[in-house]
């Protein structure tokens, strides 16, 4: 009987290590695009985030994303990731 490896993930917010289902998952697009992929199955690369908006903030001061994604990250993709993340918690 073996067990099942749990695939863990890095908060990019907290830096705490996380198994990838309680997480989010930041995608960049191949049209450099930035979405929230709460699936963690669509193609691009991605950075992963507590499901917290607390994580959001650290990751946005710390600039955990932009190094994640090696470039610098607009304004405006932070303002409409923290209404989705505001969204995924109200649910």
């Amino acid at each position: 009987m073996s067990n099942k490896k749990i695939p863990m993930r890095k908060c990019v917010g907290c830096g705490e290590m996380k198994p990838k289902k309680e997480m989010i998952r930041v995608l960049r697009t191949m049209e450099d695009d930035f979405v929230l992929d709460a699936t963690g199955k669509k193609n691009g690369r991605g950075a992963y985030l507590c499901r917290s908006q607390e994580c959001l903030e650290k990751a946005v001061k710390s600039k955990g994303l932009e190094r994640s994604f090696k470039q610098t990250i607009p304004e405006e993709v932070y303002e409409r990731l923290k209404r989705e993340m505001s969204e995924i918690d109200s649910e």
